[in-house]
């Protein structure tokens, strides 16, 4: 009869609706987290989480996107290439000061020793997506006011349109706050300080370059990062960091390492200049603590006063592997000048995380 059909269809429909929903809400209990921070929360977890796992993980990488100007207004529009490999230089002279008045025509870029027709030049202030990595081990105790302070300065001197976040870390690492430009929740993050632990500098590193991989809504990304010394605490190693920072797309990093009273400084400074060098950011070494607000001055300057260029590498990207990054600058006027941006990248799929060494 219609009426009994009609009633069975309707008693259908409501149990698959509800069989629906019972699955989506298992999945939403299912995602990881991040960590909170053991001030937070009445216990921790036992060993320290993978590396690579995210607060949000999605099924696909976000599209890129790459920012350039519509008009003289600092307005901007964002658009797609997938073919463009981009890069962010900063050019300093042989005094060590930053040139900011080149064109597009004083720039040659080899990848892997050959010559790549640049596709797109802007010299503008582009909004940047930054990760603040600060050390909140037990040694960070004394110096983490002044750290504090510098970290909000460099927010203070950047771009207005820039979206941070906050990874406190020891033995372990916290996102204490998620992409803001809120002011007073980064103050909140950063004073989240529990000094304690070991230095899991690696891991923490690592696990914030797959945040910006996987939720960066800018394309330019910052890793912002402070410690005072070796780690000891990773299940990562400083080669299998490189190499995750050095995939398509990744951050460059700006480091600070603290390491008057360091037991082994030589190691530990050697491995921030390396993470630095390799993603076309800088390594500094402050000789008091004092200096660290200045050095965030300077950080925020050479982000703000980069060059974006743009190529299509002559090698498809979809060959994979690892690619060799030069870039040289010259011109009139100028005399020596050099270029820094990152010193190559992975191409295609991006490096798994504790891969073989």
């Amino acid at each position: 009869m219609p009426g009994r059909d009609t009633t069975r269809l309707r008693n259908k429909a409501a149990s698959l609706f509800l069989f629906t929903l019972v699955i989506w809400a298992g999945a939403q209990l299912a995602l990881p987290a991040w960590p909170q921070a053991a001030s937070q929360t009445e216990s921790k977890p036992a060993t320290p989480p993978a590396a690579a796992s995210l607060p949000q993980p999605q099924d696909q990488e976000k599209e890129k996107q790459q920012a350039k100007p519509t008009d003289g207004q600092g307005v901007f529009v964002f658009r797609k290439d997938v073919d463009e490999v981009l890069l962010h230089a900063s050019v300093v002279d042989d005094k060590q000061h930053i040139v900011t008045n080149l064109d597009r025509d004083a720039f040659t870029v080899y990848e892997d020793g050959k010559l790549q027709n640049i596709v797109s030049f802007h010299h503008v202030d582009i909004p940047v997506s930054m990760g603040i990595v600060i050390d909140n081990s037990g040694s960070m105790r004394e110096k983490r006011n002044k750290v504090n302070q510098a970290a909000l300065n460099l927010v203070r001197s950047s771009n207005p349109g820039d979206e941070v976040f906050i990874v406190n870390f020891n033995d372990e690492y916290y996102l204490d706050q998620d992409f803001t430009n809120d002011l007073l929740k980064l103050k909140e993050a950063l004073e989240k300080i529990d000094p304690r632990g070991g230095t899991a500098l690696f891991d923490a590193v690592v696990a914030s370059a797959e945040h910006l991989r996987r939720d960066a809504r800018l394309e330019k990304k910052v890793l912002f990062l402070v410690t005072d010394g070796e780690d000891n605490a990773s299940t990562e190693n400083l080669e299998q960091a490189v190499k995750q920072l050095q995939g398509e797309n990744g951050p460059s990093v700006y480091a600070i390492g603290i390491l008057g009273n360091e037991e082994h400084p030589k190691r530990a400074r050697k491995a921030l200049e390396i993470i630095a060098q390799r993603t076309g950011g800088i390594a500094f070494f402050p000789k008091t603590l004092d200096e660290v607000d200045e050095i965030s001055r300077t950080v925020a300057r050479d982000i703000r006063n980069q060059y974006a260029i743009g190529y299509k590498p002559t090698n498809p990207r979809g060959n994979g592997g690892f690619r060799q990054i030069r870039v040289e600058a010259k011109a009139k006027g100028h005399g020596k000048m050099t270029v820094r941006t990152k010193s190559g990248y992975y191409a295609g799929a991006q490096p798994a995380a504790g891969g073989a060494k």
